[in-house]
């Protein structure tokens, strides 16, 4: 997927997959879901990909989920989809704040949550960190103890400001409990590192 200044390794077609696998996982746990609004939910979501550091960042799902409903409407999708579309997109992104309303949009945001969580959180972290210019940790003080945290400045700091509290933030009991195992790893892992460091 293409980013201002070229190819996003944290929003590639990989991640389109691994959102759109997750999200069957989940789905196969939930009533009701719609399987054709899910599928191109999760393929679409990150049409316009703005860098973290971009100033209309939270407008980007929305600016996602219009060129979706664009793009479908376009290409003969349902037209009575195109709402349900529309919301699980938009609803999708953490920085957005928008409530997901159906069971698609609350798929999506888990499944999509779910990518910054565990090995393939770890990756993107150190990968969205170094694309910014951001170090790997503070190594005078790591875990933040004697400073305020900076996931800007150290990636290591984004595991408490905002990776570990994505567990609290899953809309379904599958999401839940496939969250919480990844932070737990993610939390060993850390501890792994600390003491490689020390």
């Amino acid at each position: 997927m293409l980013a201002a200044g070229g190819m996003d390794g944290a929003h590639d077609l990989g991640h389109l997959r691994r959102v759109w696998l997750q999200a069957q996982i989940i789905a196969a746990d939930e009533a009701g879901v719609d399987r054709a609004v899910l599928q191109v939910a999760c393929f679409l979501h990150d049409l316009v990909n703005l860098p973290k550091t971009h100033p209309d960042r939270n407008a980007a799902s929305v600016a996602s989920a219009d060129a979706a409903v664009a793009w479908l409407a376009s290409h003969s999708f349902a037209p009575e989809k195109l709402a349900s579309v529309h919301h699980a997109i938009a609803a999708h992104s953490f920085s957005a704040r928008i409530p997901a309303e159906t069971v698609e949009a609350r798929i999506v945001q888990d499944a999509d949550r779910l990518e910054a969580l565990g090995a393939i959180g770890i990756a993107r972290m150190f990968h969205v960190a170094g694309s910014t210019g951001g170090a790997l940790f503070d190594p005078a003080d790591p875990m933040a103890l004697r400073r305020g945290l900076d996931d800007r400045a150290f990636a290591l700091d984004h595991l408490q400001v905002k990776l570990f509290g994505l567990v609290d933030t899953m809309q379904t009991a599958t999401g839940r409990a496939i969250a919480a195992e990844r932070a737990d790893w993610m939390a060993s892992f850390r501890t792994r590192l600390l003491t490689e460091i020390a």
